[in-house]
């Protein structure tokens, strides 16, 4: 039977017929070009992955399960070869998707030609010709990382789609923006991997990998929750407060109209208004006292 190479675009997918693919990255090395190496993401409904043990690169070439594995390059007529083989069909249900990654070793991608995913059935023989072609450019010169592709569940069986979205920071940006936490000291041969952390690494203004890529177009990666911190006692000490002393308020400083005397501080007032000296003697007016005017108004001209 006579296999068609699906040639596909930035975005664009193509269901696979079989559960077991081989990811081979191609491109034509010479003076001045950078090393490139692949990679590949297990990641979780999340959009993360599980553990550090999900990372398979240079580093960390076969995962745990055996069933992500990186193979040793190769060269050929055509070029250099990196290659990534997954048994789909046998992974862990909640394995939701396999993200193949490319980075470069000494220089950008803009130094790099002719950098393509070419996807293969394993089980079929390794002349026989691709499922799906895609020709990886970078956006911007400037990119260090770029994902090529990723394969994904759809429904009973998997898809894959190409992507096609670099990164400015390497692939220490890409595995800690998929949940990888890389030791400073040891970036440089991302080791020292401490399982998922907060994201990070993506250039600004750049969208996350999408979960589901019909239905997820640019969403972001869920952030899983941070990790427990040491028990803490948050038992409420209640202190008794003191009563608060009763002050009556102050007594303004100035003089009382038409210049009645000013009663002492503290003093309570007595009927309509007008201060009363305390401890006064009770004093009666002479005879002859007569009460002035009160006001101006009142005087007689």
């Amino acid at each position: 039977m006579t296999v068609m190479t699906h040639a596909m675009l930035k975005g664009s997918n193509v269901p696979l017929d079989t559960a077991a693919v081989r990811a081979v990255l191609r491109w034509t090395p010479g003076s001045g070009v950078p090393d490139v190496d692949a990679s590949a993401l297990l990641l979780g409904p999340s959009g993360r992955v599980r553990s550090d043990e999900d990372f398979v690169f240079y580093n960390q070439p076969r995962h745990p399960s055996g069933l992500v594995r990186r193979l040793p390059k190769k060269r050929d007529s055509r070029g250099l070869t990196d290659t990534v083989e997954a048994d789909l069909g046998s992974l862990d249900p909640s394995v939701d998707r396999v993200v193949i990654a490319a980075s470069s070793d000494g220089g950008t991608f803009r130094s790099v030609s002719d950098l393509r995913i070419l996807l293969y059935d394993a089980t079929a023989d390794p002349d026989h010709e691709p499922l799906a072609l895609f020709s990886v450019t970078a956006e911007t010169g400037e990119e260090t990382a770029v994902i090529c592709g990723e394969l994904y569940r759809r429904g009973e069986g998997w898809k894959f789609r190409a992507v096609g979205q670099g990164y400015l920071t390497g692939l220490v940006g890409l595995a800690t923006d998929f949940g990888i936490s890389v030791d400073e000291d040891a970036q440089d041969g991302l080791e020292g991997l401490e399982g998922p952390s907060a994201p990070g690494g993506r250039p600004e203004g750049q969208e996350a990998p999408q979960g589901a890529p019909e239905a997820q177009e640019g969403a972001t990666a869920a952030v899983g929750p941070p990790e427990a911190g040491p028990d803490l006692d948050l038992t409420l000490v209640h202190t008794p407060v003191p009563p608060r002393p009763t002050v009556p308020p102050p007594v303004p400083d100035r003089a009382p109209a038409y210049g009645y005397p000013q009663p002492p501080v503290n003093t309570p007032a007595p009927a309509y208004g007008y201060p009363q000296p305390v401890g006064a003697p009770e004093r009666h007016p002479e005879p002859e006292f007569r009460m002035p005017p009160m006001g101006p108004q009142f005087v007689r001209s």
